[in-house]
C-alpha cells in the first residue's frame, strides 16, 4: 500500500507535494538540458546538406524510442520504483548524447546519428514520466490536478522555455555542438536534485516474483481492455502535443519566408512555452474547480484547434510582423495547457494499477515526438505547409469530441463536472 505524504498547509494549498519539491526542481533542470536542441536542430541539419525528409526521419526514429520508453516508464516505476527507472533514463541519455554528438553529428554521419539519437530518446521519458507516476501515488486526489500542473510547469519550463532561451544564448557563444555537449552537465545536475537530494520514499510491493513483475509490465497493455476510457485518454494525450513536435520541423522554414530569423523563431518558441508553463499551473487549479473534462474539451481541444490556425496564418495576414506572430503563438501555447487535467483524469479512472494507466498516458505523451515529425514528412510533399496545419487543427477538434466520453466513476463525479 502506498502511503500519502504529509505536506505543509501552504504546499497543500498550492497543490505542490512538499516532500517531492527537490524532485520537481530536478525535472526542471534535467529537461532544460534535454531541450537545448529542439528549436534549431532541424534548420541546422538542413543548412548542412540534409533534406527535410531526412530531418523528419531522424526525429521520427527519436520519437519511436521516446514512445517505447514513455510506455515502460509507468510500469517500470511501479514495479521497480521510480528511482531505479529514473537512473536508467539518465544513463541512456548520457550514452546516447555521447554517441550522437561525438560520433554522429561531428562528422554528419547520418546512420550513426539515427542510431544514437534513437538511443538518446530512451532517456528523458524514463526520467521524467517515472517521476510523474511518483506524484500520482503520493498526492491526494483533491489536489492531484494542481500537483500534475506543477509537474507540467517544470517539465515544459525546462524543455521548451529554459532550453530554448539557453540555446539561443549558447549557440552564439559555444557553437552548436558544444551546446549539445553542455546538456550533459544540466541533466546530471537535475539528476542530483531528483535522485539524491529528494528523500521521499516510494513504497512498492516487496519481493515481487519474476512472473508477478512480468504481469505488472503486461498491465500496461491489458489496462485498456479492463478500462477502455484509459485508451481514449491516451489518444487525446497523443493529439495534445503532436503539433508541438511537428511545428519545429517545418515552421522555422515557413517563418523564414516572412523574414523571421532562426534566433527570432527561438525567442518566439521560448515565449510560447513561457506562457504555457504559467497556464499549466492555472489550468491545474481551473481543472480541480471547473471540472477536468470541461477544461480539456473547451480550453484544450477547441482552443488549440483555433489558435493553431491563427499561429500559421498570422505572418501572412500581418506581413510577417514579429509581435503579431509572437502573440498568436503565445495564445496557442497558453491553451495547450488546457490538457493538463488529463494527467489527473486518466489515473483516476482506476482504483488500483495507476502505474498501468499512467503507462498508457505516458505512451500518449511520447508518441507525438514520433507522430509529429512523421506527419510532416508524410504530408508536406503532398499538401504543403498549409495542409499540414489543417490536419493538426482538425486533430485538436477531434480530441475535444473524444474527451466528452471520458467519464469518471460515479463516486468521483464531483471532480469531473461537464
Amino acid at each position: 500500500m502506498i502511503k500519502t505524504q504529509n505536506s505543509s498547509p501552504f504546499a497543500n494549498k498550492i497543490g505542490l507535494p512538499a516532500s517531492l519539491s527537490w524532485g520537481y526542481l530536478g525535472i526542471l533542470i534535467f529537461m532544460m538540458g534535454d531541450g537545448v536542441e529542439q528549436g534549431w536542430l532541424s534548420p541546422y541539419l538542413l543548412s548542412n546538406g540534409m533534406s527535410i525528409e531526412q530531418s523528419a526521419a531522424l526525429f521520427t526514429v527519436y520519437g519511436i524510442t521516446i514512445a517505447i520508453s514513455s510506455w515502460f516508464s509507468g510500469v517500470l516505476a511501479e514495479t521497480y520504483g521510480p528511482r531505479k527507472a529514473m537512473f536508467t533514463g539518465l544513463l541512456l541519455y548520457i550514452i546516447g548524447t555521447i554517441g550522437f554528438v561525438g560520433f554522429g553529428m561531428s562528422h554528419l554521419n547520418y546512420p550513426i546519428m539515427l542510431i544514437t539519437y534513437a538511443l538518446r530518446g530512451f532517456g528523458y521519458p524514463l526520467f521524467a514520466y517515472s517521476f510523474l507516476v511518483w506524484i500520482t501515488y503520493r498526492t491526494p486526489q483533491h489536489m492531484l490536478g494542481r500537483a500534475v500542473g506543477w509537474f507540467w510547469f517544470v517539465f515544459t519550463g525546462g524543455l521548451n522555455v529554459l532550453g530554448a532561451y539557453y540555446s539561443s544564448w549558447a549557440i552564439e557563444r559555444l557553437g552548436y555542438q558544444d551546446t549539445l555537449w553542455s546538456s550533459l552537465f544540466w541533466v546530471s545536475l537535475g539528476a542530483l536534485f531528483a535522485l539524491l537530494l529528494n528523500k521521499d520514499r516510494f513504497e512498492q510491493q516487496a519481493n515481487l516474483a519474476t512472473d508477478s513483475k512480468t504481469a505488472e509490465l503486461l498491465k500496461g497493455l491489458t489496462i485498456i481492455k479492463e478500462e477502455p476510457k484509459v485508451l481514449l485518454g491516451g489518444i487525446v494525450r497523443i493529439i495534445n502535443t503532436t503539433a508541438q513536435f511537428a511545428f519545429p520541423v517545418f515552421l522555422p522554414i515557413y517563418m523564414a519566408q516572412f523574414d523571421i530569423s532562426t534566433k527570432e523563431w527561438l525567442q518566439i518558441w521560448g515565449t510560447i512555452f513561457t506562457a504555457n508553463i504559467l497556464f499549466n499551473l492555472l489550468f491545474g487549479f481551473i481543472g480541480d474547480r471547473l471540472g477536468w473534462r470541461t477544461t480539456i474539451i473547451w480550453f484544450g481541444g477547441v482552443g488549440c484547434g483555433i489558435t493553431t490556425l491563427l499561429f500559421f496564418y498570422s505572418p501572412n495576414w500581418f506581413g510577417g510582423d514579429y509581435w503579431t506572430v509572437m502573440l498568436s503563438g503565445t495564445l496557442w501555447g497558453a491553451l495547450l495547457a488546457g490538457y493538463v487535467p488529463l494527467s489527473a483524469l486518466v489515473p483516476s479512472l482506476v482504483k488500483k494499477d495507476k502505474g498501468a494507466a499512467m503507462a498508457i498516458l505516458n505512451l500518449g505523451a511520447g508518441l507525438p515526438v514520433f507522430i509529429g515529425p512523421a506527419l510532416v514528412g508524410l504530408f508536406i510533399g503532398l499538401i504543403g505547409d498549409e495542409g499540414v496545419i489543417w490536419v493538426l487543427a482538425i486533430l485538436y477538434f477531434i480530441s475535444a469530441l473524444l474527451t466528452s466520453f471520458i467519464t469518471l466513476p460515479k463516486e468521483s463525479e464531483s471532480s469531473d463536472k461537464l
